[in-house]
């Protein structure tokens, strides 16, 4: 594991543009932007390198008083956690505009905190900022520096201040890190979600609150199990879509959507009072198209009737889960902590699973057996013929099956080959992808064996349409899955 980078706070009351600094250092749009105060809650993590050193920095909800935002006490504590973790801090305030006492109140947090602190007077392009920014002096932290994160002008010196204030960082060294496994955590509003991401971190690292909505941002969290690295993501509800409202949570529901196309596994959170919403079918649907790792994961199950087993909640869900019938079903507790090490373990192997690579020789094979015992169907006089097959890619498994005429695959006998290929490689709890390719677009090797077979064929007659399982003990031929033509 290699050496931690620095980390430096992103801090200052609402709607300063810090979540627009964090966006522009991180290059990225990990946090959530809108003019609205109080749209970041959560701390969001993300990495940058400047000047061939490597930084970590950390986004912080807006500190406000709690007669303007419910949630500022649980904020508050998020930033005084995110200060005991930071190396130095980063105070934003509205260059633009004179400071008031929240500004003034997270100056003395910082000056309590006992950290190198950066006053940034954010929006510093503006012409009312020429007045005003000499003013940030009065918060006895030094020397403004005059930034616009939007534009990005003076975010280089910034940078440059930030590492002189710090330690030496260890150089970048991406060959060196090996990519955390990148999970999930979704489902509808208010199911337990933040609460089950606390329980696995062991900390209260994102807010949470009976307030349907409270997660806004796709909350991206690093930790560690097992000696693997992990990043956790926690995302925010995902409404029916005639019910998301307009602005943040519209945003918020996008983010959830690429939090899942980028994950390795999604856990989707089921409430045990409600196990089967059509909205989460729905969720879970999306993680099928989108061929992820996909674990069921039913939560508060501290509150469920004694007399209810986990074996007749998990009959329950693979019904109405019939579609992806190969996603492992947990229940779990965020109050007992039960099953949370369980979904831990099989989200690991979810991630082993993705990246294994199959040999085209045992790919072929199987297929082959599969054709044998259950013959491709025809359309009139058509017949579906598979020839050859290899694996592409993984994460996810990619397979690549080439026929004489793609259009001939029935939903029914893809589901069939894909079911074989995931039994006799052990696939189980993440989404593979089998393509269907016309017979002209060939692998040059595999055209020209089938062709030798093709003329081998010619004195016997056109032959079978398609290979059955060699008998036991008699050759195999390892690089097709038919009898070509």
């Amino acid at each position: 594991m290699s050496e931690r980078a620095p980390l430096v706070a992103i801090v200052g009351r609402p709607n300063v543009g810090k979540s627009a600094l964090f966006n522009r250092l991180t290059r990225s749009r990990g946090a959530l932007v809108e003019d609205l105060p109080g749209t970041t809650r959560d701390r969001i993590y993300g990495r940058l390198e400047w000047r061939g050193r490597r930084l970590s920095v950390v986004d912080t909800g807006g500190l406000a008083g709690a007669d303007e935002d419910p949630f500022a006490p649980l904020v508050r504590e998020g930033i005084v956690h995110a200060l005991e973790e930071a190396d130095a801090a980063l105070l934003v305030v509205d260059g633009a505009a004179p400071l008031t006492s929240a500004d003034h109140e997270i100056a003395e947090l910082l000056r309590r905190s006992g950290l190198h602190v950066l006053v940034v007077a954010n929006k510093s392009d503006r012409s009312s900022a020429r007045a005003l920014i000499g003013e940030a002096h009065a918060l006895a932290l030094g020397a403004p520096i005059g930034i616009s994160a939007y534009h990005g002008m003076g975010v280089g010196e910034l940078l440059d201040a930030v590492l002189d204030l710090l330690p030496q960082a260890p150089e970048s060294d991406a060959a060196a890190e090996e990519r955390p496994i990148r999970v999930a955590i979704v489902g509808r509003p208010n199911v337990g979600k933040s609460s089950l991401v606390n329980a696995i971190l062991g900390e209260s690292r994102v807010i949470v609150s009976d307030v349907p909505g409270t997660t806004r941002d796709a909350v991206d969290t690093p930790f560690a199990f097992e000696g693997r690295s992990m990043l956790l993501i926690d995302t925010a509800g995902i409404r029916r879509r005639g019910r998301v409202e307009r602005g943040v949570e519209r945003h918020s529901v996008q983010r959830a959507q690429r939090a899942i196309d980028r994950a390795d596994a999604v856990v989707l959170v089921i409430d045990q009072a409600e196990p089967l919403a059509a909205q989460d079918a729905h969720i879970a649907g999306y993680a099928q198209e989108h061929a992820t790792g996909l674990v069921l994961a039913v939560a508060k199950w501290d509150l469920v009737p004694e007399a209810i087993e986990p074996r007749d909640m998990g009959s329950a869900i693979d019904r109405r889960y019939h579609f992806v019938p190969w996603a492992p079903v947990l229940v779990t507790s965020s109050v007992t902590g039960e099953g949370v090490r369980d979904l831990l373990e099989v989200v690991s192997h979810i991630a082993e699973v993705r990246r294994r690579r199959v040999q085209t020789s045992e790919l072929n094979l199987t297929l082959r057996r599969a054709v044998s015992r259950h013959a491709p169907p025809s359309s009139g006089t058509k017949r579906l013929r598979l020839l050859y097959a290899t694996q592409a890619e993984v994460e996810p498994p990619t397979f690549v099956l080439f026929v004489n005429d793609p259009s001939l695959v029935h939903f029914s006998y893809h589901r069939y080959l894909e079911n074989r290929i995931r039994d006799a490689f052990d696939f189980a709890g993440t989404g593979i992808r089998l393509i269907f390719r016309a017979r002209a677009n060939l692998p040059p090797e595999e055209r020209a064996a089938a062709a030798e077979r093709r003329s081998g064929r010619r004195g016997a007659g056109r032959g079978r349409a398609l290979a059955a399982e060699p008998a036991a003990g008699g050759p195999s031929e390892p690089t097709a899955v038919g009898a070509g033509g």
